[in-house]
C-alpha cells in the first residue's frame, strides 16, 4: 500500500504589492506554469495594476488614467487571482506563514502562503524641513498624487518643484501644461546630474526655459512657509530669499519601502536583500522584486531591470529552477514631448577613458561617447537620440569598436552596408535589435506579431508585444516599424528567404512541391523545380532529402550521401578527427550488464574519455573511425540516432518509483516515449524530458516536449530549447493517462515533422506557425490528432537501426576502413 501523503490542492502564492514589477512576475508565471498556484494579491491603492511610468503624460493631459491601466479588473478574475485592492498589509507571520491586512471595517483579512512575494515598491523621499506637513505639499509617486496636482492646477497659479531630476522635470512639464507658472529648484550645478553631463544638462535647461519653465539652480531649500489657512504660500531658501508657491512638489528621490520586511525581521540593507534568484537571504520561501529589492547592493528604480527580475523570479516560482538575475545595465530617456535625450553607462568618463564629442549648441545637438580599452562604456546624447538603442546594444555586448571608431559618432546607418544609408531607422535595424528596452522586445518579434496576427494599430502592437507599453519613449520607432511592415514597403505575403544559392525557392515551396507533385527522388526535385546547380549543395541536399522521406515514408528512398557526417558515420565527429559514441539508455536507465560491456569496450579500444552527458547518457569520446563498427558490436546497444536530426534523449527523474515527492512514474513514462519514437528523424534534433512532480528535476521546462507529473496525471509543455538562447517551453495541455501522453506527443512530433523547415527547432517552428495553429491541429481536432499519431507510427514501423542493420539502413561500412597509403615507385618498401 502506498502510504505517502500527496498534496490535494494547489500551492498558495501571496503577493504584497500590485505594481508593475510584481504583476509582470505573475504574467510571466501564468504564461509558463498556469494553474500551479492559488494566487492572492494585496494592493494598497484602490486600483488595478497601472503604468506608473505614464503618470507624467496623464499629468500633462496627454493621456487619461483609464488609458494607462495595464491589467483591468477582469484580468484578475479571468486568471483566478484574488485581489484585495485598497488593503494595506500590516503583518506577516513567518512561522504560521500567514499574511494579514485590515479590511477597512475593523476586521482582518488573512491569507496563508506557501510562497510570498514582497513587491512593496518605494516611497518618495520628503525633505526633513519645517513646513513639509502643510497643505499643498506633495510627493509625486502614484495616481492620488497625480490627481491632487491636477486638482491644484485648476485653483492655483504658482507651483514649485523641488528636484531637477527625471521625475521632477516631468512633474514640472505637466503642471506647466496645466496652466501653472512653474519654478524648478535644484541644488546641483546642472539638471539631471545623474543622467547627463554638464553640457547636456545646460542644453536641457535652455530648451525648457524657452518653453516657459523657470529654474533656481544651486538654491538650497530651508523651509516651507504657510499661510493662515494652513496651506503653503512660499518656499524660503538659505540665503533668505523666497519664491511664491501655492503648490510644492518634492521630487528629490525615492527610498525602498522596507517597513513590512523590517517588521518580519528580514535582512534589509538599502532594500530587501535578495539573491540571484530573488529569494530573500533570510527566508527562502519569501521573494522580493522591484524597487523594494536590493540585489548585490543595488535597488533599481527603472522599469527594465524590474521586468528582468520578474522574468527570472517567475521561472523559479514555476519550479523550473532556471535563470539568474545578475544585475542590469540601465539607460535613461526623458518623457517630455519634443525633448530627446538619452544616456547610459559611464558617460562622465574619467581616468583611463577617452571621449568622442560632437557639439552643435545652435542646432541643439550634443553627443558624447566614452571609450575604454576599445569598448564603448558610456553615451550621452541630446537632441539626436535616434542611435541610442544601438549604442546601448554596444554597451551591453561589450564588443570592440576599434574597427568602427572613426564612424561611431555618426550612428548605425553609417556602419556596414552603404545601402542602409537614407533608410528609416526601422529599415536599418536587424531583427535581433532591441526596440523596447523596458520590456526587452526586439524588432523581429514586433514584425512577426504584425504579420502573423494582422496588426494595424499601435495599440494592437502594444497589446500583443508590450513594445512602447511602459515608458513610451520607443513609440515613434514602433510606429515606424508598424508602417514599414504593414505598409507599402512590405507585401501582404512577403517573399520567403531562398533555401540556398542553388534556387530561388524557399523551404515551404519545396515542401509543398514534393507533396503536390509526389517527388520521390532528389533529382526529381532539382529537375522539376529548376535548380541552378544540377547536384545541389551541402545546404539544400540534406533538406530536400529530409522533406522527401518525411513526406513519403516507405516510398521515397533515403540518400545517406545527402546527410551530414554525423548521420553518415552514425557517430559524433570531434575536433581531432575521432568520434564519440553514445549508447542509448532508455529513459536514462541502465543495467550492470550494459555498464560492463561499455567498460570492456573502453579498455579494449583504448577510448580515452568517458563522460556522463546532460541527457543522462554515457559518452565515449575519442573512438577511432576504424573501431566504430566493432565498438557497436561489442557494446550491443543502439545509438545510431544519438547524433542525428532525430530524437536524441528522453531525460527523466526517478519519479514515484523511488522519490518521496514523486506523483507519477516518470522513468517508465520516459522509457515508453523513447521506445515509441527513438527511430524518428525530424527537421532538427529533438529532446524530451519527464519529471515525476512539479519540482521538475528533469528540466522539462526547456525541452522540445516536457512532461510533468501532477496528482491528476500529466502536464505537457512544448517548444522549449536549452541551446544558445534558452527558451522556456509553453504550457500546452493537461493529460490523464500515459497513453494520452504518447498520442499527444507523437501527434505534435508528426505535425512538426510535416510542417517544420529543415534545421528549424520546435521553438522556432511554433513561433512561426503560431501556438493557436498547433492547438487547433492537436487539441481541437481529435480525429486529426489520432491520424497524425498513426502516421508517425506508420513512418517509424520497420525503420532500421543503423548500428545493427547496416545493409537495411544503407550504411556503407567501407567508410570505416582506413585508407592504406600507396607506396610510390622508387620509395623504400
Amino acid at each position: 500500500m502506498d502510504m505517502r501523503v500527496k498534496p490535494t490542492q494547489k500551492m498558495k502564492l501571496v503577493m504584497v504589492g500590485n505594481g508593475m514589477a510584481g504583476v509582470r512576475t505573475l504574467e510571466e508565471l501564468l504564461k509558463i506554469a498556469p494553474g500551479l498556484y492559488d494566487i492572492t494579491v494585496f494592493g494598497a491603492e484602490p486600483h488595478p495594476n497601472y503604468n506608473r511610468i505614464l503618470l507624467s503624460p496623464v499629468l500633462a493631459g496627454e493621456q487619461t488614467l483609464d488609458e494607462i491601466v495595464l491589467n483591468d479588473w477582469s484580468w484578475y478574475t479571468n486568471n483566478g487571482i484574488t485581489l484585495h485592492a485598497g488593503k494595506t498589509v500590516t503583518e506577516v507571520d513567518r512561522v504560521k506563514r500567514v499574511v494579514r491586512a485590515g479590511d477597512g471595517q475593523g476586521g482582518v483579512i488573512e491569507a496563508p502562503y506557501d510562497r510570498l512575494i514582497l513587491a512593496t515598491g518605494s516611497n518618495p523621499f520628503m525633505l526633513p524641513i519645517p513646513g513639509r506637513e502643510l497643505q499643498g505639499v506633495l510627493a509625486y509617486r502614484d495616481i492620488a498624487d497625480t490627481q491632487a496636482m491636477i486638482d491644484a492646477a485648476t485653483r492655483y497659479q504658482h507651483a514649485v518643484v523641488i528636484g531637477g531630476g527625471l521625475l521632477g522635470l516631468e512633474a514640472a512639464n505637466g503642471l506647466m501644461k496645466r496652466g501653472m507658472t512653474v519654478s524648478v529648484v535644484h541644488v546641483a550645478p546642472w539638471l539631471m546630474e545623474r543622467q547627463l553631463d554638464d553640457v547636456a544638462g545646460r542644453l536641457l535647461q535652455q530648451s525648457l526655459e524657452q518653453r516657459g519653465m523657470q529654474f533656481l539652480i544651486g538654491a538650497q531649500t530651508q523651509e516651507l512657509v504657510g499661510g493662515e489657512d494652513g496651506r503653503v504660500k512660499a518656499i524660503r531658501f538659505k540665503d533668505g530669499s523666497e519664491q511664491p508657491a501655492d503648490l510644492v512638489v518634492m521630487a528629490v528621490g525615492i527610498r525602498p519601502n522596507t517597513a513590512l520586511a523590517e517588521s518580519m525581521n528580514l535582512h534589509v540593507n538599502r532594500g530587501i536583500v535578495v539573491s540571484d534568484t530573488l529569494q530573500t537571504v533570510t527566508d527562502p520561501r519569501i521573494y522580493a522584486v522591484g524597487e523594494c529589492a536590493a540585489h548585490r547592493g543595488i535597488a533599481y528604480g527603472l522599469v527594465a531591470p524590474l521586468f528582468e527580475q520578474g522574468k527570472v523570479l517567475a521561472t523559479h516560482l514555476a519550479e523550473f529552477g532556471i535563470g539568474r538575475y545578475i544585475g542590469s545595465l540601465t539607460s535613461t530617456k526623458l518623457k517630455v514631448t519634443g525633448i530627446d535625450l538619452f544616456s547610459a553607462g559611464d558617460f562622465m568618463g574619467g581616468e583611463g577613458t577617452e571621449e568622442i564629442v560632437m557639439s552643435d549648441p545652435a542646432g541643439g545637438v550634443y553627443k558624447k561617447l566614452v571609450i575604454q580599452d576599445d569598448k564603448l562604456v558610456g553615451a550621452c546624447l541630446y537632441g539626436d537620440t535616434v542611435d541610442g538603442s544601438w549604442y546601448f546594444k554596444l554597451l551591453r555586448e561589450g564588443r570592440s569598436v576599434a574597427d568602427i571608431r572613426d564612424r561611431l559618432m555618426f550612428g548605425e546607418s553609417n556602419i556596414g552596408d552603404v545601402g542602409h544609408q537614407g533608410h528609416s531607422k526601422a529599415a536599418a535595424m536587424a531583427d535581433s535589435d532591441e526596440v523596447c528596452g523596458c520590456n526587452g522586445v526586439t524588432k523581429g518579434s514586433i514584425c512577426k506579431a504584425i504579420k502573423d496576427k494582422g496588426l494595424f494599430t499601435l495599440e494592437e502592437v502594444r497589446k500583443h508585444t508590450k513594445a512602447s507599453a511602459s515608458c513610451g519613449s520607443c513609440t515613434g520607432l514602433v510606429e515606424q516599424i508598424l508602417m514599414f511592415t504593414a505598409g507599402g514597403d512590405y507585401s501582404a505575403t512577403p517573399k520567403l528567404k531562398a533555401m540556398c544559392g542553388c534556387t530561388d525557392h524557399g523551404h515551404q515551396a519545396v515542401r509543398d512541391a514534393i507533396h503536390e507533385r509526389k517527388y520521390l527522388r532528389i533529382a526529381d526535385v532539382f529537375a522539376g523545380m529548376g535548380w541552378r546547380t544540377p547536384n545541389g549543395c551541402a545546404t539544400c541536399r540534406p533538406a530536400v532529402n529530409y522533406y522527401l522521406i518525411s513526406t513519403w515514408p516507405k516510398e521515397a528512398k533515403d540518400d545517406p550521401q545527402s546527410r551530414y557526417i554525423n548521420e553518415r558515420a552514425h557517430a559524433n565527429i570531434q575536433k581531432d578527427g575521432t568520434y564519440s559514441v553514445i549508447p542509448r539508455m532508455w529513459g536514462g536507465e541502465t543495467t550492470a550488464d550494459e555498464l560492463r560491456r561499455i567498460a570492456d569496450a573502453v579498455d579494449k579500444y583504448k577510448i580515452p574519455t568517458v563522460k556522463v552527458t546532460g541527457g543522462q547518457r554515457i559518452d565515449l569520446l575519442g573512438v577511432k573511425k576504424e573501431d566504430l563498427v566493432n565498438v557497436w558490436k561489442d557494446i550491443g546497444m543502439p545509438s545510431g540516432h544519438a547524433y542525428a536530426k532525430a530524437l536524441r534523449t528522453v531525460k527523466t527523474c526517478v519519479g514515484s518509483e523511488w522519490c518521496r515527492m514523486g506523483t507519477q512514474d516518470s522513468t517508465q513514462m520516459g522509457k515508453d516515449l523513447e521506445r515509441a519514437m527513438w527511430r524518428m528523424y525530424a527537421p532538427h534534433k529533438v529532446k524530451f524530458a519527464v519529471s515525476g512532480c512539479p519540482r521538475n528535476c528533469a528540466e522539462a521546462g526547456i525541452k522540445d516536449v516536457g512532461i510533468i507529473g501532477v496528482d491528476s496525471g500529466w502536464e505537457m509543455y512544448i517548444a522549449g530549447n536549452g541551446g544558445i538562447k534558452t527558451e522556456v517551453a509553453e504550457f500546452f495541455t493537461k493529460l490523464k493517462t500515459a497513453e494520452e501522453v504518447l498520442e499527444y506527443t507523437g501527434a505534435f512530433m508528426q505535425l512538426y515533422r510535416l510542417e517544420g523547415w529543415y534545421l528549424e527547432r520546435t521553438v522556432h517552428y511554433v513561433h512561426r506557425v503560431g501556438m493557436d495553429h498547433v492547438k487547433k491541429r492537436i487539441l481541437e481536432d481529435a480525429e486529426g490528432r489520432k491520424a497524425l499519431w498513426e502516421q508517425l507510427q506508420f513512418a517509424l514501423d520497420g525503420e532500421p537501426d543503423p548500428w545493427f542493420e547496416h545493409q537495411k539502413a544503407a550504411v556503407d561500412t567501407r567508410q570505416f576502413v582506413p585508407i592504406q597509403p600507396v607506396a610510390m615507385e622508387g620509395s623504400a618498401a
